[in-house]
């Protein structure tokens, strides 16, 4: 069984300032030894589900964050960008059994993170259908056009709770909450516990359950913070200006949506 494996930072159990997740400052250090022992939970909990081969993608910032001394000898891991448009699940294909998100939260535009955003802090907000977006339901439809469902998420409450509305099938686990500019949090060592045992249950689970119907077409809204940034993403084929800093785009096909983001970002 082959696993996906993508991990972010923000969503990681105490981590709840933008130092904690800034390579440059001192208080990043912890936070990438708390990212590398969440993924490394998610990889025994895999490898107790049955995995044979992991693919880790380091998905925050430089995408160069997770120490790799100590991962299981069947785990490759992608580090940097390739400026592919699947982004945090580059590589995925359609030979993966399951996708499994460490560390992700909630989207811009909400309150239960203090650390929310979505991409980039360049979008002030998204909406994919109708439907506030996060990076994971962006990448869930993603991994969906390869029939590869995501079957455990672990991050903020905000996040988990748009996980269940997503699909209540999918294992979601809260290792925080957000108030304000402050967040509560359980234990790193008993978020790593709550991991481990969170993903060998969900691979264990019936997976097909957690699959979502993809919609037949879509309509992608993304409203800037800069001015100048809306009007250079309206250039894009297809999308219009909307007004209020807000680019709109239309398509029948998922990954345009996901081509037009990373022109935009």
């Amino acid at each position: 069984m082959k696993v996906y494996i993508s991990a972010d930072i923000e969503g990681l159990a105490a981590i709840t300032h933008w130092d904690e997740a800034d390579h440059t400052h001192r208080d990043y250090r912890q936070f990438r030894e708390e990212m590398t022992r969440e993924v490394l939970a998610a990889c025994d909990g895999a490898t107790a589900a049955g995995a044979t081969e992991i693919l880790i993608k380091d998905a925050h910032h430089t995408g160069r964050n997770i120490l790799v001394a100590d991962l299981p000898a069947h785990a490759r891991i992608i580090r940097g960008w390739s400026g592919h448009p699947l982004c945090m699940l580059q590589e995925l294909d359609e030979t993966f059994a399951a996708v499994v998100l460490i560390g992700y939260h909630d989207s811009a535009g909400s309150e239960t993170n203090p650390l929310a955003h979505t991409l980039t802090m360049n979008i002030n907000d998204i909406h994919l259908n109708g439907v506030r977006a996060t990076e994971f339901r962006l990448h869930a439809y993603a991994a969906l056009t390869f029939g590869v469902p995501v079957v455990f998420v672990s991050g903020d409450a905000g996040l988990a709770e748009g996980v269940k509305a997503f699909n209540p099938r999918i294992h979601g686990l809260a290792v925080k909450r957000g108030i304000g500019d402050s967040t509560i949090s359980m234990a790193p060592r008993k978020a790593c516990d709550a991991i481990r045992a969170g993903v060998e249950a969900a691979l264990r689970d019936d997976r097909a359950a957690m699959r979502a119907a993809l919609p037949t077409s879509w309509t992608l809204e993304v409203k800037y913070s800069d001015p100048v940034k809306a009007y250079r993403a309206a250039q894009y084929p297809g999308a219009r200006h909307g007004g209020d800093r807000t680019v709109r785009f239309e398509t029948d096909v998922y990954m345009d949506v996901l081509r037009m983001l990373l022109f935009v970002m």
